[in-house]
């Protein structure tokens, strides 16, 4: 009894893995992958534009604090120089 519930399960499997491998190759499984594909290509353009508006936006903002930066060290530089001077004025005094 044993061999024939394998039999069965083997032969059951080889049916079941041919209905498959027809439902899988047929037109309208095909029609169903091609909508899939073209939803994911989809999907991916607008992902891409969302990352092109980000990389923008932090080419921007590294762009705004280097200027930023630039701007403070000049300042840092012209108040050292100024107390400096000022130092050098009040030790000739």
């Amino acid at each position: 009894m044993h061999k024939y519930t394998k039999m069965a399960c083997f032969v059951g499997g080889t049916l079941f893995g041919s209905v498959g491998i027809k439902l899988l190759t047929s037109k309208d499984a095909k029609k169903v992958y091609t909508h899939v594909t073209a939803a994911g290509l989809r999907m991916k353009d607008s992902v891409m534009e969302t990352v092109t508006t980000v990389q923008e936006n932090a080419e921007d903002i590294l762009a705004a604090a280097k200027d930023l930066n630039e701007e403070r060290a000049a300042k840092e530089a012209a108040e050292k120089e100024a107390a400096q001077v000022c130092d050098c004025n009040c030790e000739e005094e």
